[in-house]
């Protein structure tokens, strides 16, 4: 495995552009797309509150009930969550604004949101962000930097050898805050040229999450968006993953890397987060032993407390 200088757009196929749309405030970067070429397969997983955002709602129809996706459109400022059916209409008008720019299907456009709960999208900005960004799609690297704009760039990419074709796996997240027990106020977006079956991609995605963004703790809140998407568009030509064979052990330690690194990326930069730790526990009788282990230690307050002191008050642990 090889450790690249990339993101979203590392990957063969992919583009990706931003615009400031100014939908909380002005002249800041609030919104961004993703979008391949080709037809992807996709992946995702989302957040367990019962009380889902509108664009959760709307990505979990498009990955489970379809086949193909094309394009990402996120936006931060307002989550379009606790915003009733009004909310979800304005998923299928964000998704009828790409569908008409980038001319593809409404059904194979994903969206997501983050930003305050309550408010409703102003709906006009979106669509309007939607057909400034379509033209100034591009592959390059500086559009997938652009793109991963956040209160700190949050960004990983590798290259590994599948069937003698060079396969790339790249992503961005957003998020700093309402981070616990499973992913957090965090939108992922993994994007990868390998050839894989949707049943495959998913299954890789959902185990991954458990050691990665699941992990993660930094305010012990439950968000309503909490959203990965895995996007593969089979352009690296390798031969189709159908199996849980070594291709696929090679892909997921690929994805495994991804996530960790943006997992990481994402606790380090919490609200009013000074400091970054890592529990590792060694000895325990089950993994499922060891999460509970760790998690009790990286959500308690008190240590928490010592970590920002800069106190090493092992009793606390």
């Amino acid at each position: 495995m090889k450790i690249i200088d990339g993101g979203v757009t590392a990957a063969k196929g992919f583009k990706a552009a931003s615009t400031a749309a100014e939908i909380k405030y002005k002249g800041r970067t609030d919104m961004a797309m993703v979008f391949s070429e080709v037809p992807c397969v996709a992946a995702g997983t989302f957040t367990t509150n019962v009380v889902k955002a509108a664009p959760v709602r709307w990505d979990q129809d498009i990955v489970y009930n379809h086949q193909g996706a094309r394009a990402v459109i996120c936006n931060s400022g307002i989550a379009n969550a606790c915003t009733g059916e009004e909310g979800f209409g304005y998923c299928k008008e964000t998704a009828k604004a790409a569908s008409e720019s980038l001319g593809i299907p409404e059904d194979s456009v994903l969206v997501a949101s983050t930003g305050v709960i309550g408010m409703q999208l102003p709906i006009d900005r979106i669509a309007n962000g939607v057909k400034a960004m379509a033209p100034k799609l591009e592959g390059s690297r500086e559009a997938g930097l652009e793109a991963a704009t956040d209160t700190e760039k949050k960004e990983a990419a590798v290259e590994i050898e599948i069937g003698g074709k060079t396969v790339t796996v790249g992503g961005m997240c957003k998020g700093s805050g309402m981070i616990h027990p499973n992913m957090c106020t965090m939108l992922g977006f993994i994007t990868s040229d390998v050839d894989i079956s949707k049943e495959l991609l998913q299954e890789a995605l959902s185990e991954d999450i458990k050691d990665t963004y699941n992990m993660v703790s930094v305010d012990g809140d439950t968000s309503t968006n909490d959203t990965v998407l895995l996007l593969a568009n089979g352009q690296a030509g390798n031969p189709k993953i159908t199996e849980k064979n070594a291709d696929y052990e090679e892909f997921k330690k690929a994805l495994n890397y991804v996530n960790t690194t943006l997992a990481k990326k994402i606790a380090g930069d919490g609200e009013g987060a000074t400091a970054l730790f890592e529990v590792k526990v060694i000895g325990a009788a089950t993994k499922a032993e060891a999460v509970i282990l760790s998690k009790s230690v990286v959500t308690s307050s008190l240590t928490k407390a010592a970590i920002y002191g800069h106190d090493a008050n092992w009793g606390r642990i």
